[in-house]
């Protein structure tokens, strides 16, 4: 079973300088960073590609929690949502960080 494949891609020249500039400050190769990068894409769903019926499973569900009429395999469920909209909360205060960092918008306070 192989683990890894090897794949040619052609990147855009800003997408490469700012996987120079991270491989840089880390002392890692510029592979690692983009492999890192593609990894944690791959696993993390943004919240607006949940479909409708997504949005709408955890909207019900959300309001069955707050009316105790929830089973296990509804809690379950309930927390595989809630994941996904949590990973999308903190990118976005992630992404808030670095572009006030950057001057691109004024700190949150």
């Amino acid at each position: 079973m192989r683990m890894s494949e090897i794949v040619t891609l052609e990147l855009p020249e800003h997408v490469v300088r700012s996987a120079q500039a991270v491989a840089a400050r880390t002392n890692r190769r510029v592979e690692e960073v983009l492999v890192d990068w593609i990894n944690q894409a791959a696993t993390e769903v943004p919240i607006d590609s949940l479909s409708d019926e997504d949005q709408n499973e955890l909207s019900d569900l959300l309001a069955r929690n707050r009316e105790g009429q929830r089973d296990n395999t509804d809690h379950a469920r309930l927390d595989a949502l809630m994941q996904v909209y949590r990973r999308g909360i903190v990118r976005k205060a992630q992404a808030w960080k670095v572009a006030a960092a950057l001057g691109l918008r004024t700190a949150l306070t």
